[in-house]
């Protein structure tokens, strides 16, 4: 069996679905289906009784909903902090954890509003975070998107 931990998680184990292989760095692993692995343990965290640790927390909202703190706190009505401080210490409030697992299942089970609703977050915060840079060339302009993160100091 394989300890899968990705985003911190500590108490996922891997029955088979993937591959030990050698690599020039020394040992990798290849999943098979990595979506479907996870979905599943998404909603797996989703049904698990008690509240979630910040780790559960964080990877259904990175990996489930693809969505950053901010994305995240802007579909909870809270600052992206917030989610941030929950993360980081673990204390989850009662009404995020019940939030978060149900947008979560709403969205996987392709509940159209929550999904509109996650998307357009998700365009926003991308729309966000890039500058349109317009060049003159041969007396044409032509604008060009780069997301801000990429662009120099």
């Amino acid at each position: 069996m394989y300890h899968y931990t990705d985003g911190g998680l500590r108490n996922v184990w891997l029955a088979n679905g993937y591959e030990i292989k050698k690599t020039p760095f020394g040992e990798g692993v290849a999943f098979h289906n990595l979506d479907g692995l996870t979905t599943s343990i998404c909603i797996a965290l989703t049904n698990k009784a008690g509240v979630l640790t910040g780790s559960e927390f964080r990877y259904i909202r990175s990996a489930g909903m693809l969505l950053s703190q901010p994305a995240l706190g802007k579909l909870m009505g809270i600052d992206g902090q917030s989610v941030a401080r929950w993360e980081k210490t673990g204390k989850v409030p009662k009404w995020a954890d019940k939030l978060v697992r149900l947008l979560y299942l709403a969205q996987a089970q392709g509940n159209e509003p929550i999904s509109a609703a996650v998307e357009r977050v998700k365009t926003v915060e991308r729309l966000v975070k890039q500058k349109i840079v317009v060049q003159e060339r041969r007396g044409h302009w032509a604008p060009k998107l780069i997301v801000e993160n990429s662009l120099p100091a």
